[in-house]
């Protein structure tokens, strides 16, 4: 029982078998929410009536889609490389970030 026990060091040997695709496509799934939250934004802002307040929550909606699609498509970029990189505590920070508005957005715009 002296035997060597692979650990991180071993990264050569490293099978990533299906994480990176599946990374690629939960990125992918959450893009997809995303662009469905701003859509309904959008939708609910034409059928209401365009006051201002719901034009302000729309512009700021789409301010976060956008941020949310320029993270998700550099780490999907990242993913399909054979050694992928970690993502940034920034770039999470951003992503987070953006959903959780789109999420009060989406709310506020509900209620």
């Amino acid at each position: 029982m002296t035997g060597a026990v692979p650990g991180p060091a071993s990264g050569a040997d490293r099978d990533p078998g299906l994480q990176p695709e599946r990374t690629r496509l939960a990125w992918r799934r959450t893009t997809l929410s995303a662009t469905v939250a701003a859509v309904l934004a959008g939708k609910q802002t034409l059928h209401g009536g365009a006051t201002l307040a719901a034009v302000i929550a729309l512009a700021l909606s789409a301010v976060a889609w956008i941020g949310f699609l320029r993270v998700a498509h550099r780490r999907v970029r990242e993913t399909g490389t054979a050694q992928p990189v970690p993502l940034a505590p920034r770039a999470a920070l951003v992503a987070a970030a953006c959903t959780v508005a789109l999420a009060v957005f989406a709310a506020a715009m509900v209620f």
